[in-house]
C-alpha cells in the first residue's frame, strides 16, 4: 500500500456540530419535488406548515443526506472536477425531527484503486447523533474519484450491491423534474458547479449542468414514499440506491419498484434516452 492509501483510511472527523430548522427541512422537499401539486395535501405535509388546522410538518427520511452537509472525514484532495457520486446507504434509527442541533463522525470506511487510468472509489461513515448522543441516521457513501486512480490500494472488496427481482416490477411511477431543479436543490447545501455553470458541466464531458445524484437519490426515497409507504417518513429504516448515470433537470424518471415483505426493490430509468439512472435500490420499511 502507498502512503496516500494509508493516509486515505486513517482520515475522520468527530464531533463536527450542525443545526437545522423546519426551513431546510421544507426546502429540501420542495428540492426534490414534493409540494408541485398545491393541493395533495400528502405531499404539502412535507412543505408547509402554515395550516388552518394544525398538523406536525413532516420530514423526507433522505433528508438526512443534507441535515449535515458539509460533513465528512476531511478533505480527501481529490480532482473535484471528476468525482462523482457513486452509491448512498441510509440506515434511519429514530425519525428526524422538525428542528435541530446534532453531531455528526465521519470516518473513511475503505479505499479501492480501479488502476490509474479509471479511477479510486472512496467509502466513508457519517453517523448523526441528536444532542442526547442518540444516533438518528448512518449515512455511507461511495465516491467514483475517476482522476485519482493509481495510488496503489485494493481494487476489489466493496460490498454486493443489492439484487433486484428478476420478474417483472410490480409497479412503476413516473416522476417529472424541473428544468430548474437543480438550482433549487443546490440551496440545500451541494454549491458543486457542475450542477449549475454550463462551463463547467462542459469541461466535465458533460452536455450541460446535471442534476444532483443525492437530489435523484431523494426522488427515489419520495417515490417509495407515495407507493408503499403511504407517505408515512417514520416508516423507513433503510435506503439505499447506486447512482449510474445522470439525470439531466427537465427529465422524468420512471421507478420499478418490487416488493417483497418489508423490502422495496427499485430501479430508476429515463425513456427518452433509454438510460438506467439508479440500479439495485432497496428501501426497508418497517
Amino acid at each position: 500500500m502507498s502512503a496516500r492509501y494509508d493516509e486515505l483510511m486513517a482520515m475522520k472527523n468527530l464531533g463536527q456540530t450542525y443545526a437545522y430548522t423546519d426551513r431546510d427541512v421544507m426546502l429540501y422537499a420542495y428540492g426534490i419535488g414534493l409540494g408541485a401539486d398545491p393541493m395533495d395535501e400528502k405531499e404539502l405535509a412535507f412543505v408547509n406548515e402554515a395550516t388552518y388546522t394544525l398538523r406536525d410538518l413532516k420530514v423526507v427520511p433522505t433528508f438526512a443526506s443534507v441535515a449535515a452537509w458539509g460533513s465528512g472525514p476531511g478533505d480527501m484532495k481529490l480532482n473535484r472536477l471528476l468525482v462523482v457520486d457513486g452509491e448512498r446507504d441510509i440506515t434511519f434509527h429514530k425519525p428526524l425531527p422538525v428542528a435541530a442541533n446534532i453531531t455528526a463522525d465521519s470516518s473513511v470506511l475503505g479505499v479501492f484503486d480501479k488502476g490509474k487510468d479509471k479511477g479510486l472509489v472512496v467509502r466513508h461513515q457519517t453517523v448523526l447523533k441528536d444532542q442526547k448522543g442518540d444516533k438518528l441516521a448512518t449515512l455511507v457513501a461511495s465516491r467514483f474519484a475517476r482522476g485519482d486512480g493509481g495510488i496503489g490500494g485494493p481494487s476489489e472488496g466493496q460490498p454486493e450491491p443489492h439484487t433486484v427481482p428478476k420478474r417483472a416490477p410490480d409497479r412503476s411511477v413516473d416522476i417529472s423534474t424541473r428544468s430548474d431543479q437543480a438550482l433549487i436543490y443546490r440551496l440545500c447545501g451541494d454549491r458543486n458547479p457542475l450542477h449549475s455553470d454550463p462551463e463547467f458541466a462542459q469541461r466535465a464531458k458533460f452536455p450541460r449542468p446535471i442534476l444532483h445524484g443525492m437530489c435523484t437519490y431523494g426522488i427515489t426515497c419520495r417515490g417509495v414514499l407515495q407507493t408503499y409507504a403511504d407517505y408515512d417518513a417514520k416508516a423507513f429504516r433503510q435506503h439505499v440506491a447506486r447512482f449510474s448515470s445522470p439525470v439531466y433537470p427537465g427529465e422524468t424518471v420512471t421507478m420499478d419498484l418490487w416488493k417483497d415483505g418489508n423490502v422495496i426493490s427499485f430501479e430508476a430509468k429515463v425513456k427518452s434516452r433509454d438510460v438506467t439512472v439508479i440500479k439495485n435500490g432497496k428501501t426497508v420499511l418497517g
